[in-house]
C-alpha cells in the first residue's frame, strides 16, 4: 500500500500550488532528488546501454532530419511485418538522448518486434513546439523510410517522463496505431513555476496546445503507467489523464507499476515479461 491509497488527490502538490515557495514548487517535479539512488541508477542505465548499442545490428545514427540530434537508432525485427515500438527518451526536454536508453529495446527485440528510438533537438536550442514537431516528422520519416530498414509493421509509440508528453501528442500521428506514455507530465503549466522552465521558456500558447490534459482524446488506444512510488504530480497527472480520456470513451488502460520510482519503472519495459512490455503488445493488437 502507497501514500496514495491511503490518501488520494490530497497528495498532489499542485491543489495547493499558490501557497508553495519556489523550493517545494522546484522539488514537485525533481525526479532526481526524489529517488535516493538516482544517481547509481542512471549510470547502470548509461552501461547497459553502451553494452547494448556495442554488441546489438542495427542501423545506428541515421538522419531523419537537419540536425545534430534528429537521428534514429534502428533495430529491426527478423519480420519486416512485426510491430515497432518506437520508444522517445526523456529528460525534460532539455537532457538526456536516445543512447543511453538502448538496452530499453531488450524485451521488445526478444518478442521479434522492431525498434526504433529517436532523438530530438533539445532546449534551449529547439522549443518545446518545435520539439514536438521533430517528432512528427520523425514518424513521417519511419513511415516513409523504415521499410527500406526492414522496419515495415504497426507503429505503437512510447515514450518515457517528457517523452511521454511527446508520445501522447505524436498518438494522432496517422501510423501509429497505439501509445504507450510512461511517467509523464501531461499539463505544462506549473512546470512555468519551477526551474525547468529557465531553458524551456514556455508560452501560454505552447500550455494550451502542447498539454495532453488541455486537449480532446484522440480516439486511439493509449496506455498511461507510472510507478507507484513517484512523485504526486505525475501520478496525478496519469490518473487525470486516463480520467479525462475514459469519459471521452477514449480506449487505453491505466497501467500502475507497483513499487517502482522514476527510473525503475523502465526495467517494465526492457523485460521480455514487463507490466509495460505486454500493454505494447496488447496496444499492438488494439486493445
Amino acid at each position: 500500500m502507497t501514500a496514495f491509497d491511503l490518501v488520494p488527490e490530497a497528495c498532489d502538490p499542485r491543489l495547493v500550488w499558490a501557497d508553495l515557495d519556489q523550493a517545494a514548487r522546484d522539488a514537485a517535479y525533481n525526479n532526481n532528488n526524489a529517488v535516493a539512488n538516482s544517481a547509481v541508477l542512471i549510470e547502470e542505465r548509461n552501461a547497459a546501454a553502451a553494452a547494448a548499442r556495442a554488441a546489438r545490428a542495427g542501423a545506428l545514427d541515421v538522419p531523419y532530419a537537419a540536425g545534430e540530434r534528429t537521428r534514429f537508432d534502428l533495430y529491426p525485427g527478423v519480420d519486416k511485418a512485426a510491430p515497432c515500438l518506437v520508444f522517445i527518451h526523456g529528460g525534460y526536454w532539455q537532457r538526456n538522448s536516445r543512447e543511453v536508453f538502448a538496452a530499453l529495446a531488450d524485451g521488445a527485440l526478444a518478442e521479434g518486434w522492431s525498434v526504433a528510438m529517436p532523438g530530438y533537438t533539445l532546449a534551449p536550442e529547439a522549443t518545446l513546439t518545435q520539439i514536438v514537431d521533430e517528432m512528427r516528422v520523425a514518424l513521417d520519416w519511419l513511415s516513409g523510410t523504415g521499410p527500406s530498414y526492414g522496419i515495415a509493421g504497426p507503429i505503437v509509440v512510447s515514450g518515457w517522463s517528457a517523452g511521454a508528453q511527446l508520445a501522447a501528442m505524436a498518438l494522432s500521428h496517422p501510423a501509429v496505431v497505439g501509445g504507450l506514455a510512461i511517467s509523464g507530465v501531461f499539463d505544462l503549466a506549473p512546470l512555468r513555476d519551477t526551474y525547468l522552465n529557465e531553458k524551456l521558456k514556455m508560452t501560454d500558447a505552447e500550455i494550451e496546445t502542447l498539454s495532453p490534459l488541455r486537449l480532446p482524446p484522440v480516439n486511439k488506444p493509449l496506455a498511461i503507467a507510472y510507478g507507484t512510488a513517484e512523485l504526486p504530480a505525475l501520478v496525478w497527472d496519469s490518473r487525470n489523464l486516463h480520467a479525462r480520456r475514459a469519459a471521452a470513451h477514449a480506449p487505453g488502460a491505466l497501467v500502475p507499476v507497483a513499487d517502482a520510482n522514476h527510473f525503475t519503472i523502465l526495467d517494465s519495459l526492457r523485460r521480455w515479461d514487463g507490466i509495460l512490455l505486454n500493454a505494447a503488445k496488447d496496444l499492438a493488437r488494439g486493445q
